[in-house]
Formats: C-alpha cells, sequence, structure tokens
C-alpha cells in the first residue's frame, strides 16, 4: 500500500509541479542566437520570495521520506528535493541531495544517472567544472551500453564541454544526446545547438545540414530565422547557383514576419562586409542593426561593440570608441562573455576622453581670453545659445522616443497575450499567461529590477541601476551617435545664464592664471602620451604627444622624461631618432636618473638600493616622531636631507620636520614651511594638497593659533588637524606594507605594469565556495603585505595623509588585520559600493611608491566585502579569497 499511494499520489504530484515548473521558466527564457545557446531553458534569476509550488513538491517528496520509507520510491523523494532545491536556485543544497541519492542508491542505475546529470548542472551553476567533471566520469563509467541510457547525461556534458569551451567534445556530446532524447523540443534545440558547434569546428557542410533540419522542421519560428540566418551565413551553394549572401540576407527584409529581426539581417550583412574589410559598409549596417532593435538589447549592444572595435582597432579614433564602447555596456547583458574585459577597455578609455575634455576646454577658455571685451562677450553669446540649442534638440528627441514608447507599449496592450485561465478568471492564475506576458516584458525592456519608475526613459537592462558591475563613467544614454550626455538636462544642464558666468570666471585673463590653465594642459598631453604608450601601447599616437610637448612648450624644465621616452619609443622604429634623442639627453640633463639609466644598465637596481636605505632611515625619524621627540625628529631630517639629495620622498621627510616643528614654535614660523614646502614640492600629489589644507586652517584661524604657545598645542584639539588619528597610531606595533607601482614616476624611468588591483595569473583554480558578494554595500580596499613582523606605521602615516587630503574628516578609516603569521591587512574603508572602492582605489595605487615605505614586491592589493574579510583567518582562506577575487570580481 505504501508504495502504491507514494507513486501514483505523492510522488506523481510532485513530478507534475515540477514539470509545470519547467515549464513555466522554459516560456520565460529568452535565447540569445548570437552565442551558444544553454543546453537548458529552465533557470531563471531567482529571488528570495517563496515559491508555493516548490514549497509543496518539497513537501511532498518529504512525507514520502519520513511516512512512507518502506516504500521503493524514497530514492525518487530525494531526486525530487534536488530537484526542487535546483530550480529554487539553491544549488549547493541540490548538490547535496543529487550527491545523497547517487550514493546510497548505486543500484537503480536511470535514478543514479538522472541524478548526476541534474548534479553536473547545479555544479556547473556554482562554477565548480572539476566536481562537474568528476561526476561526469564516474556516471559514464557505470553506464551500460546494452541498457537504456538518459539522454540528459549526455546533455550534461554537453553543456560542460560548451563551459570549457572544448567544442570538439562537446559536438560528440550533443549528437549522442539527440540520439538518445524522446523530447520532440530538445531534440531540436540541440539540433540547433549541435549546428552551431560545427560551424565552430568549421564543419559548414554539416552545420548547414543541421541549420535546414530545423528550417524544416516545426521549430519556433525564432529559432527557424536563426536557422535560416546561420544557413545563409554559411553556405555557398545552392542548386549549383553561387549565391550572393547579402542580397539574400536583405531579402528576408521583404518578409514583414521578420520585422522583429530585421536588427539581425543587418548585423549578419555587416558581418560579410567586415569580413571583406569593407569598413564603411560594415559600419553603415551595424548602425542600421542598432537602430533597427527594439527588443533585442543584446543585439543592439553587439552592434555597438563591433562600431566601438573598428574605432579601436582599424582607425584608432579612441574617444569614438569610448562612446560605442559605453553604449555596449548599456545594452548588452552582464554575462554576456567578455563584458568585464569591454568593461575595463571603457574604463581605461575614460581617463583618454576626461583629458582630451580638459585640453578643449583651457584652449576655448585661452582663446577667449586673447579677445577684447566685446569680442569675447559676443563669442560668450554664441556659445551659450549653441548650448542651449543642443539641450532642446536633446530634449526634443527624447520626448520623440518616450512617445514611440508609449504607442509601443499601447499597442501592445491592445493586444490579447496568453490564453484564457483555466479554473479562475484572473490573469496571474493562469502560467501560460504570465509565462508570454514575462517573455514579451524582458524582450522589450530588458532585465529590469523591480522598483519605483523603472520605465524612465534613461534606463534599460544594462543600465547601472540593474548593472552592479557598470562603471559610474559608463552614461545611461543608449545611443552613441546622440548629442552627449553631458547635454542632458538631467545630468549637467544649467541655465544659460549659469553657463555664461562659469566662462566668465575661468577665462584665464591674468597672467598667473594663463600658467596655470597651460600647466593643466600641459599635463593633460603628458598624461595622454604616457596612456597611449603604456595602456594602449600604440606608438605613434605616444610619439606625436611626446613630441607635441616638445613643439608646445620649447622652454620645459622638465624635457629628460619626454626624451627618455622618446628614446625607447624610436628604438625598435627608427634608430637614428631613437640616437638623436638619447643624445640630447644625455647633453641637456646628464645628471638625471634617466641619463644615468642609459649610461649605466644597473643604476636603477642602484636606485632601488638606495631608496631602501632611504625607507629605513624614514622609518628611524617616523618613530622618533610617534614618540614625540620633536627636536630628534628636526635634527634627524636635516641630516637626511643633505644624506639623500633629490629623493622622490622628500616631500614627505619635510613634512614630517614641519610638524614637529609646529610642536616648537610659533603660527608665522610654522605658516612659512608650510608654504616652503607648497613652493618647494607644487607638483607632490601625497604632501602638497594636505599642505595646502593646512594653510587655509591657518589662516582661517590665525588669531586663535597667534595666541597660542606653539601652532599646534599637544592638549589641543585642533592638533588634530596636523597629526593622524589616535585610532590610526595606536594598533601598528608590527606592521610595514609594499606597493604597486603602476604609474610612472618621473623621479625615475618606469617599468610599464598593467592598470589592474592584483595580478592575474593564469594558473586555473576552483573559486571558492566559502566567498560570496552578499554584502553589497560594506567594501574594503586591502593593502596585503606579506612580511608578519615589520612595522606598518609610518606606511599607514602616509595613507592617513591620503585621506585627510581627499576626503572628509572621518569618513574614510584605514585599519590594521593581521592574518597568520606571515600576512598584514591595511584595509581602507568603508565604501558603500564596488565602484567607489575601485575608484578610491585607481586614485591611490599611483601614490603608493610614495605612502608605503616597504619593498614592492612585498604586498599586492583587492578589493573584499566586509562578511569576507571576517573570513581571512589564516593565510589559505587569504590565497583562497585572491584566487575567488581574481575568478569573480576582476573578470
Amino acid at each position: 500500500m505504501q508504495n502504491l499511494t507514494a507513486h501514483y499520489n505523492i510522488l506523481y504530484n510532485a513530478n507534475e509541479l515540477l514539470r509545470q515548473k519547467q515549464e513555466t521558466y522554459t516560456g520565460t527564457y529568452i535565447d540569445q542566437y548570437n552565442n551558444i545557446l544553454s543546453v537548458y531553458q529552465d533557470t531563471v534569476a531567482h529571488g528570495t520570495a517563496l515559491d508555493k509550488e516548490l514549497d509543496a513538491a518539497i513537501f511532498k517528496a518529504n512525507t514520502i521520506i519520513n511516512e512512507k520509507e518502506q516504500s521503493k520510491y524514497v530514492a525518487d523523494a530525494y531526486l525530487v528535493l534536488g530537484k526542487a532545491n535546483f530550480l529554487y536556485g539553491k544549488y549547493f543544497d541540490a548538490v547535496e541531495f543529487f550527491s545523497y541519492v547517487i550514493r546510497s542508491f548505486p543500484k537503480q542505475l536511470s535514478l543514479t544517472q538522472e541524478a548526476a546529470s541534474w548534479k553536473v548542472r547545479a555544479l556547473l551553476y556554482l562554477d565548480n567544472q572539476k566536481e562537474a567533471k568528476l561526476t561526469l566520469d564516474s556516471a559514464f563509467a557505470k553506464v551500460d551500453p546494452k541498457k537504456h541510457i538518459t539522454a540528459e547525461l549526455y546533455a550534461a556534458a554537453l553543456q560542460y564541454d560548451i563551459n570549457t569551451k572544448n567544442y570538439v567534445d562537446a559536438e560528440a556530446s550533443a549528437k549522442k544526446a539527440i540520439l538518445y532524447t524522446k523530447d520532440g523540443s530538445q531534440k531540436l534545440r540541440w539540433t540547433f545547438i549541435l549546428g552551431q558547434l560545427q560551424e565552430l569546428n568549421r564543419e559548414n557542410k554539416d552545420a548547414l545540414v543541421n541549420y535546414t533540419r530545423i528550417v524544416k522542421s516545426n521549430a519556433s519560428f525564432e529559432m527557424a530565422f536563426n536557422a535560416n540566418l546561420n544557413r545563409i551565413r554559411i553556405e555557398d551553394m545552392r542548386n549549383g547557383v553561387k549565391l550572393n549572401r547579402t542580397a539574400l540576407l536583405l531579402s528576408l527584409l521583404k518578409d514583414e514576419n521578420n520585422v522583429d529581426f530585421n536588427d539581425q539581417v543587418y548585423f549578419q550583412v555587416a558581418e560579410i562586409y567586415a569580413a571583406n574589410k569593407d569598413i564603411n559598409n560594415a559600419l553603415k549596417y551595424y548602425r542600421l542593426s542598432a537602430h533597427s532593435s527594439l527588443k533585442n538589447q543584446n543585439q543592439k549592444g553587439l552592434s555597438y561593440l563591433r562600431i566601438a572595435d573598428i574605432d579601436f582597432n582599424t582607425k584608432a579614433d579612441y574617444v569614438n570608441a569610448k562612446k560605442y564602447y559605453d553604449s555596449t555596456l548599456t545594452n548588452l547583458s552582464t554575462n554576456y562573455p567578455g563584458y568585464q574585459t569591454i568593461l575595463k577597455k571603457a574604463n581605461n578609455l575614460q581617463l583618454l576622453v576626461d583629458k582630451l575634455q580638459i585640453i578643449a576646454r583651457e584652449d576655448t577658455l585661452q582663446a577667449l581670453a586673447t579677445m577684447d571685451e566685446k569680442t569675447r562677450s559676443a563669442a560668450i553669446d554664441a556659445m551659450v545659445t549653441a548650448q542651449t540649442l543642443q539641450q532642446n534638440a536633446v530634449i526634443a528627441s527624447n520626448n520623440a522616443i518616450a512617445a514611440t514608447n508609449n504607442t509601443y507599449n499601447n499597442t501592445n496592450a491592445a493586444t490579447p497575450t496568453g490564453k484564457a485561465a483555466t479554473g479562475s478568471s484572473f490573469y496571474f492564475y493562469n502560467t501560460a499567461a504570465v509565462s508570454q506576458g514575462y517573455t514579451e516584458f524582458k524582450r522589450r525592456w530588458g532585465d529590469r529590477k523591480l522598483e519605483d519608475n523603472w520605465r524612465r526613459a534613461n534606463k534599460s537592462g544594462g543600465t547601472s541601476v540593474n548593472n552592479p558591475n557598470a562603471s559610474p563613467a559608463i552614461n545611461a544614454i543608449t545611443d552613441p551617435d546622440a548629442l552627449p550626455t553631458d547635454m542632458r538636462k538631467s545630468k549637467t544642464d544649467v541655465s544659460a545664464g549659469g553657463y555664461r558666468q562659469s566662462l566668465l570666471q575661468n577665462v584665464p585673463v591674468t597672467p598667473l592664471l594663463l600658467a596655470q590653465s597651460n600647466i593643466r594642459i600641459y599635463n593633460a598631453y603628458l598624461d595622454i602620451a604616457n596612456f597611449y604608450r603604456d595602456i594602449l601601447e600604440d606608438k605613434k599616437e605616444a610619439i606625436a604627444n611626446y613630441e607635441l610637448l616638445l613643439t608646445k612648450y620649447p622652454d620645459d624644465t622638465n624635457k629628460a622624461p619626454i626624451y627618455y621616452s622618446l628614446y625607447r619609443l624610436y628604438s625598435d622604429m627608427d634608430v637614428a631618432k631613437s640616437t638623436g634623442y638619447k643624445n640630447k639627453l644625455l647633453k641637456e640633463y646628464p645628471e638625471t636618473v634617466f641619463a644615468k639609466v642609459i649610461i649605466d644598465p644597473d643604476y636603477s637596481k642602484k636606485l632601488d638600493d638606495n631608496d631602501s636605505r632611504f625607507n629605513e632611515a624614514y622609518n628611524t625619524v617616523y618613530d622618533l616622531y610617534r614618540q614625540k621627540n620633536y627636536p630628534q625628529v628636526i635634527s634627524h631630517t636635516d641630516s637626511l636631507l643633505k644624506q639623500y639629495p633629490g629623493n622622490k620622498l622628500l616631500a614627505q621627510l619635510y613634512y614630517l620636520r614641519v610638524i614637529a616643528s609646529g610642536h616648537l614654535e610659533k603660527v608665522a614660523p610654522f605658516r612659512a614651511e608650510l608654504q616652503q614646502i607648497a613652493a618647494t614640492y607644487p607638483n607632490d600629489q601625497l604632501i602638497t594638497p594636505l599642505v595646502k589644507q593646512h594653510l587655509a586652517y591657518v589662516d582661517a584661524n590665525t588669531a586663535e593659533l597667534s595666541a597660542q604657545t606653539f601652532a599646534i598645542m599637544s592638549t589641543d584639539t585642533a592638533g588634530a588637524l596636523f597629526t593622524p588619528p589616535v585610532e590610526y597610531q595606536k594598533d601598528a606595533v608590527y606592521n610595514r606594507g609594499r606597493t604597486f607601482a603602476q604609474v610612472q614616476v618621473f623621479e625615475k624611468p618606469a617599468v610599464k605594469q598593467a592598470p589592474v588591483v592584483v595580478k592575474e595569473k593564469p594558473v586555473e583554480k576552483v573559486v571558492s565556495i566559502i566567498f560570496t558578494n552578499r554584502d553589497s554595500t560594506n567594501y574594503y580596499f586591502v593593502i596585503n603585505v606579506n612580511i608578519g613582523t615589520t612595522d606598518l606605521s609610518s606606511s599607514r602615516f602616509g595613507i592617513g595623509q591620503f585621506n585627510r587630503a581627499n576626503f572628509q574628516a572621518n569618513t574614510i578609516r584605514h585599519q590594521l588585520k593581521n592574518v597568520g603569521t606571515d600576512n598584514q591587512l591595511i584595509y581602507v574603508g568603508r565604501f558603500r559600493s564596488f565602484a567607489w572602492a575601485k575608484n578610491y582605489a585607481t586614485a591611490i595605487i599611483k601614490l603608493m611608491p610614495q605612502i608605503m615605505k616597504v619593498p614592492s614586491d612585498k604586498y599586492s592589493f583587492f578589493i573584499i566585502t566586509q562578511e569576507n574579510l571576517d573570513k581571512l583567518a589564516d593565510k589559505k582562506l587569504l590565497d583562497d579569497y585572491i584566487n575567488y577575487y581574481q575568478q569573480t570580481l576582476l573578470k
């Protein structure tokens, strides 16, 4: 009796609930035909809300296990538990249930095969490819070819091979899965996938056969259309006549049934032109594809990506490439292969765009400065009018887009979707209707976060609102051919009067203002040249910008690093020019480190040794400062200033001396010494900004400070402005850190390094399942120092200087955490988002060679959440997290 009720009552109903749930997921799944299709369609994004169907299935399975334990369907009940947890998105729990079935019921081969296939699928969602492979090998080892073989096992193997990009084995798995399956719709889907794999394996004839099968089958219209599209792309001859692929593709546009797929047609035409190196026609059809994409956001993103790649790789138009990469990220889903690479490229190009905007702005302001008052006023009037017209054009364009969207939605609203409900007239009780409605919504709007104002015109499926990985620099504008985002009213629009006032206030009408403007232009050109050299590796553009600097600023006293860069860039392009710049460097700047490196290739190592000795001496002085032995700080500093003339860290040493003096002298001489630091080291990015803050404070409180015995009183809370807070000092007993030199320091020829926070290693490792990104509002930037007994107090003092110069008081703190005996973590935060933490890292990393007082090979960086930071108890967990960070956040 237990077998009868367990099978025909409880188990049947549980499996029916799971089947209905899978059908719902299949109905809401949107395929991306520009990639290899997913083998399964039964998984969507999971939330935290309860699911009454899955809960009911779990309850029924538990009923069999707890009340029908004598029946022979206990194994089936555990399998139901595994499937239900899988469909819930609880993959860890699902793996445990499937493993239990495999381990506890080895004689029920068909059941264990099914459990193994589901286990593999769960492991792939956990990115545990190693365990998935072991599960597959074990399952196939038990397969008896003379008995029934479940197609699902080969389907799981197919998904594994696709994930690992082993397309040859994937093709074999697809053929087996198609052979053994009895599900007609799955057979069609896997046949399409087989055709895609055969294309990748350059077996176009076989792929053509499979695509033709799809076209002639009862497959969905969308699948049949894409199969025909792929067939046209790879077919050379039909009925003995050579095909004109472009004409065949364009003929598809005449069929009104294909209107929703015109973007894909244009894209394939563009691909043909691009393959034939016809760039102009390729760009034409990529743009047509993007502008024809009404529903398929990924297709729009792909079209923009192709345009961006052409601008970047072929035309070297990096500014335009930046616009199209931004639009790509706005439209492309975050799980698209290579999304993170595109994001990094866009972020890198942002620096180039920012610097070019600085140059354009300063050139405009300087041009206005050369005009007489009347002419200048007329020119500003024209600029204000032009901006107003641009803003009005943007507003009109946005209104037109909104009107189009409303028309589209009203049309859809008038069209019935879904069949009549069964058993109830309420729409949401009808699974088929809900499924179809969800699909239509996702096709039109993409992945939208459930929130107020979800339908605002400046939101789309890939905007930063819905995409936690999107850079803040990425604009929400979806069309890079539209007016710039900074013209949009929602971003930087100001009144005509405000814009006019901004121009008037920044016109460099005095020699001092003109000099400052020229410095900004000079620095921007220098940054652009370095960017072309180090990041884009575009020697031609780097040379052009370095030589432009020499032409525009012939009296510049900082030519040595430019000569050195040109000497290196020309070395394998034009030996004569390389030699010429080398000779200029040796003649005009023989005492610089650049000249010395050319003369003595080992000089750089000697310089490193010298820097190491200086760091040790600096730490000694800092210890005296921490002990409040101010006279000794002053005397030791004076000695070191003479011993290490020209050292790049002298500004920090001088700063310690001045702060020590402030405890022993009146405010007037203290202020004079601060002014001397600012005048001596105007380009220092760590100390000088802090000194300027001190001067502003002194000027604002002159009367009060003048009444004091000393400028800085140890008992006065105002002294906190000039000294590090107590929490930054109290736990720095055993510490000293390491740096990540990624930006050129002009005191020493820089070694080119990739602009990433943690260096990625090619060794493949299994990602730890201990760490998660659930804690998404508590991030820290971490400096990992792999010397456990070094005093890091002086390095932390430098971090404090940076924080006080760049952030409001007490908003950012740095603290210390020991991990095992050999690692010390200086963690800085808290930051409310990963993007904020990343921006902080970008700002501070370039100053780390100045901040950290330990060898640069002894520390590294990463970003971490508070939850994950709390888990770092030993060296192994630290290494596991760094691997997790590299494999997830950096990809």
